[in-house]
Parts: structure tokens; sequence; C-alpha cells
């Protein structure tokens, strides 16, 4: 290795390294058990994971089907969150440098930017739904005065465009001031959140009279239904949409555990904070709409629209509560992993800061309103679809990290452009072969669910083999890359020689 600076934790201050990207040191690593649960709790609790079921029993699902498959899909994609995890509480790193023992210290910018460019339309679809809520209650307010024709080409009028525009300069102070901030936002918020929640639930039964018919509503694929016998058929992308929906925290999980202070409080916390209230929020969303066809005579899945329908100072305690579910699901989900991602492409000039700043610059380009148009669009083109790219991204960091080097990293030599994570000029072939592997076979399935018209001739196997995307790429991906691994058994070798 040439004469390179080194960092207070040993590891060379060359092109690869700053300040945020470094590890961790005992000093940073203060979050419990406590703080990932809160974390957890922050991010279940917003308006994208409240309508899941709603979107769910759209397609035809029954409520205790739909709050099912909500459930076992965070159940799912809670084991590689745990498992990825591990590598951040261990070595103190970001996914953005943990991802470099896989596809190279240069290579690694690939899966970086697949995962911070979906984190951006996911910080703008948060955005509108945020700006959505302070939309409603100056509209309340001010008696429907922004009301008003769609702006050309927008699709939206020009009150909704300055409430996302002003939800957007909210959130960039929590930008500015990094994690630290947005952990004190989630501990903060967390229990407030849940108590809401019992509260609207409370509220909902004691107007209603008890659950309502919906609970006892049965699915369309029962006998007689208007979807008999495709049960199935709905089902497995359905439950590919559930793993999807936090498919992008599954790899940039290390981006928090780095602060962990033991394995144990990253695993337990994270064990308690995600798959049961997900569930528990899909549930009560299913119970609260069912009270709303008793109350108001037809089923508000909306929470924005529920909000609305409150009298007095509920209205404003009610959308001021989920603007503020909104910017920490936000702000934890979507902000952190993209600003360490566009950090990682040039460390030298591009700081957690100004990464988030260029997260919050995209969003502004996302148009998030027009996934948000149909159920369809939003579950099976959307969620499956990005799960189709991160899904085989997952599948090769568990083979490499687990498998290969049985969780050794060398940490200098992650950081190192000539060290054993370089390849070839900083790329690792095998990484890149196995990612292609693994998304190539979803994209004629993507692009008949993105393109229906246009792509209507898409063969029935690759239609079919789309609603288990992350699935299959995690599965494709992880055996290709072990394989193409395996064959090279003196780079294997060289590998495992990281430090424990």
């Amino acid at each position: 290795m040439t004469a390179t600076a080194q960092s207070s934790e040993g590891v060379p201050q060359g092109a690869l390294y700053n300040a945020d990207l470094a590890p961790t040191t005992a000093a940073q690593r203060t979050w419990t058990w406590y703080h990932f649960a809160a974390l957890w709790v922050g991010m279940v609790m917003c308006i994208p994971s409240y309508t899941l079921a709603a979107g769910l029993i759209d397609q035809g699902m029954s409520p205790w089907q739909a709050v099912t498959t909500v459930l076992l899909g965070n159940a799912i994609v809670l084991v590689p969150m745990l498992l990825i995890g591990h590598a951040g509480a261990k070595y103190g790193i970001p996914y953005a440098v943990l991802v470099r023992s896989s596809f190279g210290t240069q290579g690694a910018k690939l899966p970086a930017m697949l995962r911070a460019i979906v984190a951006c339309g996911w910080y703008g679809i948060q955005t509108w739904f945020g700006g959505l809520a302070m939309y409603t209650l100056l509209n309340i307010i001010t008696g429907n005065a922004l009301h008003a024709e769609a702006l050309p080409l927008l699709g939206i009028n020009l009150g909704q465009l300055v409430c996302f525009l002003a939800f957007w300069a909210l959130q960039l102070y929590f930008v500015v001031h990094g994690t630290d901030s947005i952990r004190w936002l989630e501990t903060f918020s967390a229990p407030i959140k849940i108590v809401m929640c019992l509260v609207l639930v409370w509220w909902a039964l004691t107007h209603a009279g008890g659950f309502g018919s919906m609970m006892a509503m049965p699915s369309k694929f029962v006998d007689g239904g208007e979807k008999a016998g495709q049960f199935w058929i709905v089902f497995w992308p359905s439950l590919t949409a559930m793993v999807g929906f936090w498919a992008t925290l599954a790899l940039n999980i290390p981006d928090f555990t780095r602060f962990a202070r033991s394995q144990r409080d990253q695993f337990i916390g994270q064990s308690i904070g995600l798959p049961l209230p997900m569930g528990l929020l899909a549930l009560m969303s299913v119970i609260v709409t069912s009270a709303t066809v008793v109350i108001y005579g037809k089923a508000i899945w909306d929470p924005v629209d529920l909000s609305s329908r409150f009298t007095g100072i509920g209205v404003g305690l009610a959308l001021l509560v989920l603007t503020l579910d909104t910017m920490c699901c936000n702000l934890a989900a979507n902000l952190v992993g993209p600003a360490y991602d566009f950090a990682s492409l040039n460390p030298r000039r591009i700081s957690y800061r100004s990464g988030g700043l260029i997260t919050a610059g995209i969003a502004l380009l996302a148009m998030p309103w027009k996934i948000l148009e149909s159920t369809q669009g939003y579950i099976f083109t959307w969620l499956v679809g990005y799960s189709a790219l991160l899904g085989p991204v997952a599948g090769i960091m568990l083979v490499d990290y687990y498998f290969l080097r049985n969780t050794r990293l060398d940490l200098k030599q992650l950081f190192d452009e000539r060290g054993i994570y370089a390849y070839r000029r900083g790329w690792n072939p095998a990484a890149i072969i196995a990612l292609l592997a693994g998304v190539l076979p979803n994209l004629p399935g993507f692009l008949h669910a993105a393109f229906p018209q246009s792509f209507a001739g898409v063969p029935e196997f690759f239609k079919t083999l789309y609603t288990y995307a992350w699935f299959a790429g995690l599965g494709i991906s992880a055996l290709v890359y072990a394989l193409l691994m395996r064959v090279n058994a003196s780079k294997v070798g060289s590998m495992d020689m990281g430090k424990a």
C-alpha cells in the first residue's frame, strides 16, 4: 500500500475515505435496542404503510388475508435486515462501504446508486403525502380556497404544489443536522404515534359501535366471487410487494446498525420494531376503515381524507400527527441511505450532508403523485419492480459476507484502492454478472406490468417469474455469485484473510 494518511480508526484516508464513511468509534455507538425499536415504529407509522392493506383488499383479499400478507412479508424481510445489519454493528461501516467487499471498491457505486435512486423516489412519495396533509389542513382553515384546476403537465393544482414544496423545505433542517437529529426525532415521536393509533382505534370502535361489517367481508377469491380461484395469482406478487416495501432498508440497514451499542441491541430492537407494528398498523387501518363505512357510509382508506372529516381541534391534531409520521419515516428510511450512497461516489467532495441535499433535489423531479395514481401501479409496478433490482444485491451481499468470508472483513482494505477488494480495476466481474443474472429474467415481467399494451406478448413464464421478483432475483444472483467466486479459489482464499 502506498504511503497514505491514516485515520484514527487505522484506515487509509485516500480517495475512498471521508469522515462520514469512516468506521464509527466506540463513542458513536450509543444506539440501544429501544432506539432501533423506536426507529422502526417511527418508520412504520406512515401513510404508505397505512394504505398497504387497502391496496390488497382492492385487489380482492379479505381484511384478514390482507393483514396476514402484510405481516408475513415483513417477517420475511426482517431476516436479511438482521443478517446484513450484523456487518454494520460489527464493523461500524455504512452500506456504501460494506458493498465494496462484494462489488469492488469502484463497482460498489453501482448497487449504491440502485438503492439511492429508489430511495429518492420514496423520498418524493413521502414528501407528497406530507404536503398533502398540509394542503388538506389549509383547505379546511380557508374554506377550500386552495382548490383549483390542475396545472398543465404536472396534474396537480398550485396549492398542492406549494404544500409539496413547503414540506420538502421543512425536512431540510434534518438533512443538514445529520443522523443524530433523526434519532432524536424518532425516539421522541414513537410513543406519541403509538398513543395516537390507540386513540384512533378507540374512536372508530366507539362511533361505529363495534368492528363493523368490513371485518367479516369475504375475499373475492371464494366460490362465486369476482375472482374465484385466483387467490394465489394475486397473493404471490402481493407478498413480493410487501417484502419490497422495506427492501431498500434491508440493504442499507448498516447505515443505522453501525451506531449500535451491541449486536444484541440491533437484533432485539429490529425484531420488536418491524414485523409486529406493520401487522398491527395494517389491522388498525382495516378496523378504522370498517368503522368509516358505518359512520360516513363509505370506506375511507386515505388517512388524510379521514382526518379532514374530524371536527374542531381533532382536524388539526390528526393532520399534525400525519405530518410528523410522514417526516419521521421519510428522513430515516429515505434520506440516510442515499446520503451515504451519494457520498460514496466521490468521498473527497461529497459529504453526508451534501448527499442528503442531492437526494432531496432528485425527489423534487420524481412527480410521486404519478406513481400513486392506482394500486396496480403502486404495488405491482413500483414495489415489485424495484424489489427486482434490490433482491439480487441482497443475495450477493449475503453470500459474500456469510458464505465466502464467514463475517470477516479487513477494514483497512475496504478503504484501499489497491487492496484485496479492488478486484479488477475496482470492479468485481462476478458480482456484476450475478447482478445481471438476477435482474434480467424479471425485466420482461416488469415491462408487461408497467406497459401492458406495449408488451402484451410477454411469455407467461416471465409474467409468473415477475410475481416472485425479489425472491427469484435474490436466489439467482446468490447462486451465480457463489459459483463464480468459487471458480476463482485463490481469490476467495485471499478474501478470507479479513480480520474478525
